[in-house]
Formats: structure tokens, C-alpha cells, sequence
């Protein structure tokens, strides 16, 4: 993501500064990749926000719960994400399989498009497994009754004991 972003920043700006001061002809590219940056680093920051927990969300259901009761709603919330990224990631191999085959390039760049499309694969492939293994852990905990544990909680990022 760090890499993303200082590449993002640094496209802009010298796309700012060409712009403004040199006006070299070629450099329509710039743009483009400052593009893709952020599409990867917007895809990549939506794990990591799900995986500390400061992703938004609606907790007025979970809030409603306490004990058991919470753990169980937030795990079944854990799986429904988990359904959802992992079908996604699935539907993304097809899409990258189809722009392998199509042989379709960026317009400035002359990248195969498959580069900037893998970015859903990559992301909601990452998602599904992080969030594997958090529910792996949540059920852990579950089952154990882990009463001095501290386990993260889905829906707000606090640490329920």
C-alpha cells in the first residue's frame, strides 16, 4: 500500500509539474498510473480496514447483544464477508482469464489490462483469507470459552475480554 501511494503521490506530481512548467509531449501516462495506484491502494486499504476494524460499519444490531450471543452475530457478519469476497475473487479469475485471452491494453500505458484488473483478484482474495483466519480464531475462542482471552471484535475494532 506505502508503495501505492508514494508512487500515486510522485505520478501527480510530476504530471503537475510537466504540466506547468516543462509541457513534454509523451507523458499522457502519467495519469494512468497514478489511476491504477489508487485503484490497488483503495482495494488494498479495504482489507486492511476490515481486518483492524475501523472499516465503517453498522453496529446497531451487534450493539444490541452481549456475551454469546455478540460473538455469534459477529462471527456469522465474518462469514457472510468472507462468502461474499470469496465469490468475488472467484468472478475475478474469469475477468482476468477473459483479458489474458482478449489481449486488451491501457490506452496510455499499452499495459495488458489484466495488470490493473488483477487488483480485485488480489484484494478480495487477501480479504478472504485474512477473514478466514480471524473466524478460525473467533471460533477458536468460542469453543474454548476463553474467558481471560482478549478477542477482536468484527463489528467495531475493540477488544472484547
Amino acid at each position: 500500500m506505502v508503495v501505492t501511494f508514494v508512487t500515486m503521490v510522485a505520478t501527480f506530481f510530476a504530471q503537475v509539474l510537466n504540466r506547468n512548467f516543462f509541457q513534454a509531449p509523451g507523458f499522457s501516462w502519467f495519469e494512468e498510473l497514478a489511476t491504477y495506484c489508487q485503484i490497488y491502494m483503495v482495494l488494498i486499504g479495504t482489507e486492511i480496514g476490515l481486518r483492524d476494524g475501523t472499516q465503517v460499519s453498522v453496529t446497531a444490531v451487534v450493539d444490541r447483544f452481549q456475551g454469546k450471543k455478540k460473538k455469534i452475530i459477529q462471527m456469522v457478519s465474518k462469514l457472510i464477508v468472507i462468502v461474499f469476497s470469496g465469490v468475488l475473487a472467484f468472478s475475478t479469475i474469469r475477468l482476468l482469464r477473459v483479458q489474458l485471452l482478449s489481449g486488451q491494453t491501457s490506452s496510455a500505458m499499452h499495459i495488458p489490462m489484466f495488470i490493473p484488473y488483477f487488483a480485485l483478484t488480489l484484494s478480495f482474495s487477501i480479504i478472504t483469507l485474512v477473514q478466514s483466519a480471524m473466524l478460525f480464531a473467533m471460533l477458536k475462542d468460542f469453543v474454548s470459552g476463553d474467558g481471560g482471552g482478549r478477542m477482536t471484535c468484527a463489528a467495531d475494532g475493540r477488544a472484547d475480554s
